[in-house]
């Protein structure tokens, strides 16, 4: 538990607020006392989620379905008042921990455990499917941890088998990895059914059991993938439970047990013979403690219960805290800001914050010390932020955007931050990005015209996912900040966005590719390029356009994770999808030898080869291809548009095309004057992502601009530019919902190998 914040009211409702028990993506969970005295987890909407329809009927939901099961097994629901102008809820505390913090802390459970786990967690979900329900969100965060047994949460989006109104074809309601292969292909025609929650209770059994995902873990898509494809990971259970287990997990809904029947199978069969509670009986008519276990959790986790008890029924009173001005002190009040941290030292190399003015050079200012596939294609509307028409670059063209140009100290200053790798692996992207900020700014300040001085604010998490929380919690807590450019990376990214999306705060980015940052519903994100699954589209058509192959080769590398896996696999699709003929070839992580995989291609006639793979093995097949002396076409994804692909392929790299998302603007007629701009200020041609990070800053600025000075806030900022079109030097920048990029003819763009250096080659071909 967390200290209360000094903007957080002392009570809600009567209820007496003790301390923040968590904060996620709708709102906050205190821990709290009823006007009895009793101790519940009061949940409170955010404000700017109760002002939504959507988000408050799905917590009315919440409080509709808590109040329709009863189980000894479900986490009871005490008070609530969806009505409010906060909508609250309160159910009982419990002073364990989740299933997730036990097992990662204290290993799997045993034998024992697991049949008292799972025969709970089924009598549970029997009354949730006869209260005509389905959970929907079963998983190891969502089961709590008590003496007698588990308890289940979170009903926010369980619903009827029939009741569609949540979801649409294709689209993921849910935990990946803990979802059923109907939820994780987002079926429609027959509605997600109880064997779906059958299916996820097999996934939180295998990961009580394994202390691993059933799944693994990575990217989304690539969980997504495995739930329909791949057999679960069981290999450490218990011999006696792998039965029952492959039976929840079965990919056919139909071959699923049902809840009561796992129930029956987990307490009848069990080596301690213990009494079961009658499904749906009341909590006095449950078998007395006696008849629980004792040894079904492991001795620390029994001991982390007794202390969190016994530190709840301690609590001291708390003095009255004031709302803020003009806030109820019934309701919660807006996250108390962090203090800025800054570091001024040098000769360290930690990340963190640099803050300069937009003049400022980021080599001159850059400290030694430094801290911290849903895709909805169409067109999107082209309604302009504050008028009419489509948005133009004003800021790109306006004033002489020359070195040290200040506006003047009467304008109002806001920030635009950009949060990237500047000094881990990824330093080259990040460095880039953060000068094409600078050159933005620099020249919007240097308008006579400009409403305001853009002061820019770069924070650095050398790639690390850890760093890059942090800095986004600072860069949230900071009111000066409308704006953040990045992150770098899809690991930085995924830690950061859930942070940025809670302070509404709007945040823009170029170079992560997978597409598990936008599944996820974040309304504050903006995915600026297509995600590397969709380039498989342009791979497909310039295979069977451009270079008309007769038979495709896929070489898949393990080593490259996700990013391989979905490449590769999206690009299987595309092909088959058109009954076009391809080679798949999957290589072993643990080989170092691509031979096997090129002769088995080449035999099967392949005369085209696409390798989903990173710059390090991409050398080692292309040096095998050398070797055979391969004519064909060779292709790769934006992995290889890396110096180490060069470096270490040399000449075997010749001829190598790349389908990517980024431009040379130096080859671009609609980018040579940033990229003049750009040799002028920094000496030296533009990198890649320089040019498509200069872009969305002009975006966030001409957006801004058209603010009236009193609207320029996050939301209204965020709104303008999801509503709005921008043309850019690289692209043209238009959002659907969701927050991805509206597919049109500038999304890919393909490099080649020429005389041992990238070559940049236009647009790829949109169509076939």
């Amino acid at each position: 538990m967390e200290p209360l914040r000094s903007s957080d009211p002392a009570r809600i409702a009567g209820h007496r607020l003790l301390g923040r028990l968590g904060a996620g993506g709708m709102g906050v969970v205190y821990l709290a006392r009823t006007p009895g005295g009793a101790l519940v987890a009061l949940k409170v909407l955010l404000a700017e989620y109760a002002e939504e329809p959507g988000f408050k009927e799905r917590f009315r939901r919440e409080v509709e379905v808590a109040r329709r099961v009863a189980s000894p097994w479900v986490v009871p629901l005490v008070d609530a008042d969806p009505d409010a102008g906060a909508p609250w809820l309160a159910t009982a505390y419990v002073p364990g921990p989740s299933l997730a913090e036990a097992v990662t802390a204290y290993g799997p459970l045993s034998e024992r455990g697991l049949r008292h786990l799972g025969g709970r967690l089924a009598e549970a979900l029997g009354e949730v499917h006869r209260a005509g329900l389905v959970h929907r969100d079963l998983k190891p965060g969502n089961v709590l941890i008590a003496h007698d047994g588990p308890r289940l949460i979170d009903f926010g989006i369980a619903r009827a088998p029939e009741d569609r109104t949540l979801t649409a074809t294709g689209m993921v309601v849910g935990t990946p990895g803990y979802l059923s292969p109907e939820q994780a292909e987002g079926r429609s025609g027959d509605g997600t059914g109880p064997a779906s929650d059958v299916f996820s209770l097999g996934c939180v059994l295998a990961f009580a059991a394994t202390g691993r995902a059933p799944f693994g873990s990575g990217a989304l898509d690539a969980l997504l993938y495995r739930a329909v494809h791949d057999p679960a990971d069981l290999d450490g259970a218990p011999e006696v439970l792998l039965g029952l287990l492959g039976r929840c997990l079965e990919k056919d809904p139909a071959s699923r047990p049902d809840a009561a029947e796992i129930a029956r199978e987990l307490t009848t069969d069990g080596p301690t013979g213990d009494a079961v509670a009658s499904q749906g009986a009341p909590r006095d008519e449950v078998a007395p403690d006696d008849a629980v276990p004792s040894e079904w959790l492991p001795e620390p986790v029994s001991r982390l219960i007794a202390e969190r008890s016994a530190a709840a029924l301690a609590l001291p009173d708390i003095e009255h805290t004031l709302a803020p001005a003009g806030a109820s002190a019934e309701t919660p009040g807006s996250a108390e800001p962090a203090d800025p941290e800054t570091q001024a030292s040098s000769g360290s190399d930690e990340p963190g914050t640099r803050e300069s003015s937009a003049a400022a050079d980021p080599q001159d200012s850059r400290p030694a010390a430094r801290r911290r596939f849903l895709l909805l294609a169409g067109g999107a509307v082209a309604l302009a932020a504050g008028g009419g028409g489509v948005w133009w670059a004003a800021a790109r063209d306006g004033g002489s955007g020359g070195e040290g140009s200040v506006a003047s100290p009467r304008r109002p200053v806001h920030t635009v931050a950009l949060h990237g790798d500047l000094s881990g692996p990824h330093q080259q992207t990040g460095r880039a990005q953060e000068r094409g900020l600078r050159l933005a700014a620099e020249e919007f300040n240097a308008r006579d015209d400009a409403p305001f001085t853009v002061k820019v604010k770069a924070v650095d998490d050398g790639g690390d996912p850890a760093v890059s929380a942090r800095l986004a919690t600072e860069l949230a807590d900071d009111p000066a900040v409308l704006a953040v450019v990045g992150p770098t990376t899809d690991d930085t990214g995924q830690a950061a966005l859930a942070t940025y999306d809670a302070g509404l705060l709007p945040v823009v980015a170029v170079s992560p590719g997978t597409t598990a940052l936008s599944l996820q519903g974040f309304r504050s994100f903006l995915h600026a390029r297509l995600p590397d699954a969709v380039l498989s589209v342009y791979a497909s058509n310039y295979l069977r356009g451009t270079v008309r192959s007769s038979k495709v080769g896929i070489v898949v590398d393990r080593s490259a994770g996700n990013y391989g896996t979905n490449l590769g696999s999206s690009l299987s699709n595309s092909l088959g999808s058109v009954d076009y003929p391809s080679v798949p070839e999957v290589v072993s992580s643990m080989r170092r030898d691509f031979t096997t995989a090129v002769d088995s291609v080449l035999s099967a006639r392949a005369d085209s080869v696409f390798f989903a793979g990173l710059p390090d093995r991409a050398a080692l097949i292309a040096a095998t291809l050398r070797d055979r002396d391969f004519r064909g076409a060779r292709l790769s994804g934006p992995a290889l548009l890396d110096d180490r692909f060069l470096k270490l392929a040399r000449d075997a790299a010749e001829g190598w095309v790349m389908v990517a998302t980024t431009i040379d603007p130096s080859r671009k007629p609609e980018a040579r004057k940033f990229a003049t701009a750009y040799r002028r200020r920094f000496q030296e041609a533009p990198p890649r992502f320089a040019a498509e990070a200069y872009d969305v800053s002009g975006m966030f600025l001409t957006a801004l601009a058209g603010l009236s000075a009193k609207n320029r806030t996050r939301q209204n900022l965020l709104a303008a530019v999801r509503a709005g079109k921008y043309e850019g030097i690289t692209k043209t920048f238009a959002f659907e919902k969701n927050g991805m990029m509206v597919i049109d003819s500038t999304g890919g763009f393909l490099w080649r190998v020429d005389q041992g250096a990238f070559v940049y080659d236009g647009p790829a071909p949109i169509a076939f």
